[in-house]
């Protein structure tokens, strides 16, 4: 006997159906361009890399935009039906259930429903604010890492876990590095003082990103967890093995979410970041996700751990420590490490960008290589807080600086559309606070952030030392987008010599500029250092005040270069001689 289906009942299979395929096809498209990495990497083929890493980040929209256009053309004049959409939800649970990645087909769920809805705040009914399933998705019927019994020959052991990556390409030196691999372990082992070693865990797939793969990995003594991560590089002479990575700072810092996302294949995502968590332990599990590619999951899980923590904390979000932004209103909860910024409705002078340009900045940064100094932001968009949880001076900016972006009711304050970064110290700050040391290190860092910066062809724009931040670990970052633009579309020019005393003392140019048109030898004006650190800067990074450094690595990227940015020390690599940008 036929099942009977309600109107409600059939519109609902057909709607979750058609939300099903859609997330079935862009599983199967992620991990074909994610695969596609490993031969990338045998090849040499960093454009191509680059390539495929630009279309795995568009490919989530474009899919989510075609299903919801079949979803509605499917449910017609139901598409905003409550009641359609509850059934939906329990029959696309079904067709999920089981499934080893079913955390992220609950987001791409929720992706559509959101699109369709605009809801304000969230909508338990209709969406996954919690997984619907009580359990972790899925195990593989397999562990997801390689397992080896510790040997007292490390060498022996690392060169058994190279020959279970097997590649399509030779090693430069493969004997001599792992024996130098084996010295570095050896040595860190005896530092670390944490007894025997009774096992050594790998995850079996490689993490591949720019120009780098990484086997990541675990040695376990007793109840203690240690990463082991095994960095490679593929120069010209063949596959190097670059770095021998056991300190967990170091190993956070390669997962930062300042880093653009690793292509690694995870046909079960959720024990991959329980792996990751073990080594990792201080990094959020939204941000692991977001490390391996599954950015709007990891969203998903950065809004659920903030709810868990408004509902077990009872400070207020306040204006964020910092000078005023000219375009963003930032404000924070301090018993919470994340930043929320909202775009402001007008900008003070002298910006001229709109609202939009602003979007693009932020568009142009998620889709362009981070190279570990642009923070990684998510864009939220209708997000209903307690009016309760936000202080008085608060609600007073929110409401003189961007009304047109918050409703602020009685009960309830709506935000339309916001972003959030993790929290750090503005640099500016940080110099005034930290000891000499400390600042000295900064400064220098700076200086490398801006090189990195320019080394993946971006420009701050605003290379005010207040768009910088400092990272727990003490990296400097940029994070002030508005100015953001490619360094090939800048025109760095010499500031031309005057006859004229007047001209000189002028307030304003006396000399055309052009849009485009940039000053380096004025940065220092800029920065407000004291005599010292503005010595060191200068003896530094000096070249970063004069033209040609521009202009030579603007010809390397219109020559279609690529340099390496490593996400380690220089001291960290094995055979230190080898040249590096870093």
């Amino acid at each position: 006997m036929m099942a009977r289906y309600t109107p409600i009942e059939s519109l609902a299979e057909r709607g979750a159906n058609a939300i099903h395929a859609a997330f079935l096809a862009y599983r199967v498209e992620f991990n074909a361009i994610t695969c596609s990495a490993q031969v990338r990497f045998e090849q040499r083929d960093w454009h191509g890399m680059q390539d495929d890493a630009l279309e795995r980040l568009e490919l989530y929209k474009k899919i989510i935009d075609r299903v919801v256009a079949e979803t509605q053309a499917v449910l017609g004049a139901e598409v905003r039906s409550k009641a359609v959409w509850v059934a939906m939800k329990a029959r696309f649970s079904r067709c999920i259930a089981g499934y080893g990645d079913f955390e992220i087909a609950e987001t791409f769920f929720n992706s559509v429903t959101r699109r369709i809805f605009a809801t304000v705040g969230v909508d338990p009914n209709m969406e996954y604010v919690d997984s619907d399933f009580n359990t972790p998705p899925a195990r593989s019927p397999q562990p997801v890492y390689h397992t080896y019994e510790f040997q007292t020959d490390i060498a022996a052991l690392i060169a058994t876990i190279l020959a279970d990556y097997p590649l399509a390409a030779d090693y430069a030196d493969r004997d001599g590095e792992v024996a130098l691999a084996a010295r570095e372990i050896e040595m860190q082992l005896r530092a670390l003082d944490i007894g025997p070693i009774a096992a050594v865990e790998t995850l079996k797939a490689i993490f591949y990103r720019n120009t780098g793969g990484y086997i990541v990995g675990r040695l376990r003594s007793g109840e203690r967890v240690v990463p082991l991560v095994l960095a490679l590089r593929h120069p010209p002479e063949g596959i190097r093995l670059d770095a021998v990575l056991m300190d967990e700072d170091d190993v956070s810092i390669v997962f930062s979410y300042t880093r653009s996302y690793f292509h690694v294949e995870a046909e079960h995502p959720h024990e991959t970041i329980e792996f990751l968590k073990s080594i990792v332990p201080l990094k959020r599990v939204a941000e692991l996700y977001i490390s391996i590619g599954y950015n709007k999951h990891g969203k998903t899980e950065l809004y659920r751990d903030l709810l868990r923590h408004l509902a077990h904390s009872t400070d207020k979000f306040e204006i964020a420590r910092g000078d005023k932004g000219m375009v963003m209103l930032v404000f924070d909860l301090p018993s919470y490490d994340v930043v929320f910024k909202i775009i402001k409705d007008q900008f003070a002078y002298p910006k001229t960008a709109t609202r939009q340009d602003v979007m693009e900045k932020y568009a142009l940064v998620f889709k362009h290589d981070k190279a570990g100094r642009l923070i990684d932001a998510q864009e939220y968009e209708h997000l209903e807080f307690e009016r309760e949880r936000f202080s008085d001076e608060l609600v007073n900016e929110l409401l003189k600086a961007a009304a047109n972006s918050v409703t602020v009711g009685d009960e309830c304050i709506a935000i339309k559309h916001l972003y959030t970064e993790r929290r750090m110290t503005p640099l500016n700050l940080y110099l005034r606070e930290a000891p000499e040391a400390a600042a000295r290190e900064a400064i220098l860092d700076y200086g490398q952030a801006v090189k990195d910066l320019a080394a993946t062809n971006i420009f701050p724009g605003d290379m005010l030392l207040k768009n910088f931040g400092v990272t727990r670990h003490n990296r400097v970052v940029f994070y002030d987008y508005d100015e953001l633009c490619l360094l090939t579309d800048c025109h760095f020019r010499e500031l031309p010599q005057s006859d004229n005393d007047d001209d000189e003392m002028s307030a304003d140019p006396w000399f055309y500029v052009g849009p485009s048109d940039i000053f380096p030898e004025e940065f220092i004006k800029f920065f407000g250092l004291r005599p010292d650190l503005r010595e060191l800067f200068i003896h530094a990074h000096g070249d970063l005040l004069g033209v040609d450094f521009w202009t030579r690595l603007q010809d390397r990227h219109r020559a279609g270069e690529i340099v390496d940015i490593f996400p380690y020390k220089q001291s960290k690599r094995l055979g230190r001689d080898r040249e590096t940008s870093h």
